[in-house]
């Protein structure tokens, strides 16, 4: 049993990867709009860049490879834990939860921090179902845990993940491949398909967090309305417009 309840105040959210390891106030952003900051994935030990690094556009979106850079684990906590504790958002890290073992030491790491909500845990590409159970059972604890799935997944091995011990599904941008550059893809003409995950999870039983193809407050308020718990959005933050859309 979690010690910690998992509600947001607002149901908008920042998906991991789209605003940094902190909520900087000089992004124009009406943070006032969102009920938690979701970090950078983090790992436990630095990440370099991808060595070719690439953005491909495409007349839907586009996709992107970065290798997810971070500074690791040690050093996040360094430059950022007061930060978080002094942030108007609650914090929810975004862990890269490819090794179980390693997951449960960071999660634990976590519990002790002030103002962290949750944590959402996001898994390698093809990770194998039983792995991805056993890490949210070894991080279940006194921190709530958001499991990020991708949207194949998220109906299979959703009902299992929240019996392993996870407080609700998040919506992974799905993979693509261009070219030569696999990464993960983000545009509007996700939302349609992204819609579909959050209803029939919804209708399903499961705790959602919707995301992917949401690029206006009404895009939102759709997704919401389809059952999700809260709305992730990501590159349209980039923008700078949301507020005006």
């Amino acid at each position: 049993m979690f010690k910690r309840d998992l509600i947001f105040s607002q149901p908008l959210l920042n998906a991991a990867g789209a605003l940094g390891f902190y909520p900087d106030s000089r992004l124009p952003l009406n943070w006032r709009e969102f009920g938690a900051f979701i970090t950078n994935p983090l790992s436990l030990r630095p990440r370099k860049p991808a060595a070719e690094p690439a953005l491909v556009h495409t007349p839907a979106g586009f996709l992107l490879h970065t290798g997810l850079p971070n500074p690791g684990l040690d050093s996040a906590l360094k430059h950022y834990a007061a930060k978080w504790a002094r942030a108007a958002l609650p914090i929810i890290p975004h862990l890269m939860a490819d090794r179980p073992e390693e997951t449960a030491r960071m999660v634990r790491r976590l519990e002790s921090l002030e103002n962290i909500l949750a944590v959402e845990l996001g898994f390698a590409p093809q990770l194998a179902d039983d792995i991805i159970l056993l890490t949210i059972g070894m991080c279940a604890g006194e921190i709530p845990l958001i499991v990020q799935l991708p949207f194949e997944q998220v109906l299979r091995i959703g009902p299992r993940a929240i019996d392993a011990g996870a407080v609700a599904i998040s919506l992974a941008a799905p993979r693509g491949l261009l070219g030569s550059v696999t990464g993960r893809m983000y545009g509007p003409a996700l939302l349609p398909q992204s819609m579909l995950v959050v209803r029939d999870a919804a209708r399903a039983g499961i705790p959602i967090i919707g995301g992917a193809g949401v690029f206006s407050k009404e895009n939102a308020s759709a997704m919401l309305k389809a059952g999700a718990l809260a709305v992730q959005l990501d590159t349209v933050l980039w923008r700078g417009d949301f507020n005006q859309s």
